[in-house]
């Protein structure tokens, strides 16, 4: 099957023209993919009872497949547009339109069928012409198109996360498609200072200047409540997915939205952007810009007591000439009163949304091959902030909020954003001290062995409600808004359990609303398809993980033929794998992957042996790696 992509002419020149038209190969039988020279195969043939996780797997697998296509086809067009009204905002804005394909990537990537990746890459691209050529009249900076240059004209972070996931994940499936790397490139320059039209970025003083940033560039103005809301609407019309009963509600609840300009931890959702361009290019250029940018935000945390700011002044003050750094929309202060209808109305909401910052930690980590400096601060965050706490009523109190009078928001348990991801990125027994209550990491240390059945009957239920709501659905192309079903989109949620079971991925804050990039110990390819992903009838299981050490088992269905595949470390090649022992066996690996072929009925329990965050992360299959 092929998909054909028209690559975006920014300007009109003969070479532009002549690549307009590309062809992105994603299945159909072919020769085997050619190893890497130094590959290392291995053969499993030890015989397995098919394990129950397995059938389940694969059933999952499936199934959601087969319900994202009827979700597809209820909500959008042949041609791949959304069937909604079109709006601006951050309640029912772009963002939601492309957030309805939350879980794709990744379940193709898992060994889903190509039609999800030809539905969602041929969506993504009509959604983009839909919103370039949606217009506002009241709402000014929209008003000649949403989408610019391909590219939001102007969004705060957390909406950007939430419109650009799927960009950034495309990759996974089709990291050498010329369109993907044209976009990743002209994305990044939006923020990399290329751009005359996008002045997002200081160079000098590294800040982004304004939490409302995009094509169009930053706001550098106070925001009014239109820009947040868009224009007037009927919103009686449409389900009340936000509480608002009209328009004059939205735009109550966005009257306290106004301090935008200056630099914002949501910015560093910003990373993601530019890291996937290095992973897709790896032009070092995008590396320095994450890391400078990065290392920029470490200095101002440890000026700060180590806790990140939300209000970095244009002349890269922290907090500016009075000192709020925990000023700015979604900042540390943020805490508007609640428009919604319901218990909440009239009263304080906390909308500190620092769980988007988590991102660009990550990314760094990943681009510095493991500097270990960027999950200090983190960690250092979190005893800082834990250290506030005060003593009510003989109970211990920990702050999650922090403004004009200090800390507040006090809550009994110890303030933990980023605890289940510091411990995830270093291993260390004392981080793993300070993660709440996670069934996930109880089964991998093997306190709960019914997790993964549990789990996956658990998201099963949950993607059969998701397909219930989405078919009860009533609404019409005129009275639908672009969010009204993305909670209802058959992978949204449900693929968590199948993505830390198959591939050891740690859970993603608010379901990846982020934008962020996958956080994975293994993935897999198939060499014979020359695709992403686990072949038919293959399971897997990982139960392990430790600093230096994965566990992971594969089940072969297939009673007939063998499967081939190859293991990588990590999602992006960061991790090198030294060696595989199974069965009292050890082979020496020495790469980032390795290819298993299962014997028909066969199955068997790897340890993996590896240094983590060691290789340079890359999007390129683990045959076309250097």
């Amino acid at each position: 099957m092929k998909i054909i992509r028209a690559v975006f002419v920014p300007s009109i020149c003969l070479a532009a023209l002549l690549a307009a038209c590309t062809s992105v190969d994603t299945g159909g039988e072919k020769a085997p993919a050619k190893p890497r020279p130094d590959a290392t195969t291995i053969t499993l043939d030890t015989p397995m009872a098919a394990p129950e996780w397995a059938t389940m797997e694969r059933q999952f697998i499936s199934e959601m497949s087969a319900l994202c296509m009827e979700f597809y086809h209820k909500f959008y067009d042949d041609q791949g547009n959304l069937q909604a009204v079109l709006r601006w905002g951050a309640d029912d804005g772009p963002d939601d339109a492309f957030e309805n394909f939350t879980g794709w990537p990744e379940l193709h990537a898992m060994g889903g069928p190509d039609e999800l990746l030809h539905t969602y890459l041929k969506s993504n691209d009509a959604m983009i012409v839909q919103y370039t050529n949606a217009r506002t009249t009241v709402a000014p900076v929209p008003s000649g198109g949403m989408f610019y240059k391909e590219f939001e004209c102007q969004v705060d972070g957390m909406h950007l996360g939430e419109w650009s996931k799927i960009h950034n994940r495309e990759g996974l499936s089709v990291p050498t498609d010329p369109k993907l790397i044209e976009r990743a490139r002209r994305y990044a320059g939006f923020y990399m200072d290329e751009d005359p039209e996008a002045k997002n970025y200081d160079p000098k003083l590294k800040i982004i200047r304004s939490v409302l940033n995009g094509s169009r560039g930053p706001m550098l103005r106070k925001a009014n409540p239109v820009d947040w809301v868009g224009d007037p609407v009927d919103i009686s019309k449409f389900p009340a997915v936000h509480g608002e009963a009209n328009y004059d509600d939205m735009l109550a609840h966005y009257k306290e939205y106004g301090d935008v300009a200056g630099d914002s931890f949501l910015n560093l959702c910003v990373t993601n952007i530019v890291t996937t361009a290095y992973m897709l290019t790896h032009d070092e250029k995008y590396k320095k810009w994450v890391l400078d940018y990065m290392d920029a935000w470490l200095d101002r945390m440890k000026q700060n007591n180590w806790v990140i700011a939300s209000y970095v002044a244009l002349d890269g003050k922290i907090g500016g000439p009075e000192g709020k750094w925990w000023n700015n929309a979604y900042g540390w202060g943020f805490s508007p009163i609640s428009t919604a209808q319901g218990s909440s109305y009239g009263r304080p909401a906390d909308r500190n949304r620092i769980p988007r910052a988590l991102v660009g930690f990550i990314n760094a980590l990943w681009l510095s091959r493991g500097d270990q400096k960027y999950v200090d601060a983190w960690r250092n965050q979190i005893n800082s902030v834990n250290s506030n706490a005060v003593t009510l009523n003989g109970v211990t109190q920990y702050p999650t909020m922090y403004g004009a009078n200090g800390w507040y928001s006090f809550r009994p348990q110890p303030w933990s954003v980023g605890a289940l991801e510091v411990w995830y990125w270093s291993m260390k027994p004392e981080d793993l001290a300070r993660v709440s209550q996670n069934d996930w990491v109880a089964y991998l240390q093997g306190q709960y062995p019914e997790y993964p059945l549990d789990a996956l009957r658990r998201d099963y239920q949950t993607m059969q409600r998701h397909a219930q709501n989405f078919r009860a659905d009533q609404t019409t192309p005129q009275t639908r808004l672009a969010d009204n079903q993305l909670d209802n989109d058959p992978a949204n949620g449900p693929i968590d359990a199948l993505m830390q079971l198959m591939m050891g991925c740690v859970p993603r804050p608010d379901g990846g609303r982020d934008g962020g990039l996958i956080n994975a110990r293994l993935r897999y390819f198939n060499p014979t398809l020359k695709r992403a992903g686990l072949p038919e009838d293959v399971g897997a299981l990982v139960s392990g993980l430790t600093d230096t050490t994965t566990t992971v088992t594969f089940a072969n269905l297939n009673k007939a033929q063998p499967r081939t595949f190859v293991v990588q470390g990590g999602a992006y090649a960061e991790h090198w794998i030294e060696s595989v022992t199974w069965n009292g066996k050890t082979v020496p690996v020495n790469s980032t992957s390795f290819t298993v072929t299962l014997a028909p009925g066969a199955g068997d329990t790897l340890t993996l042996k590896m240094k983590r965050y060691a290789g340079d992360p890359t999007e390129l299959f683990p045959w076309d790696q250097k």
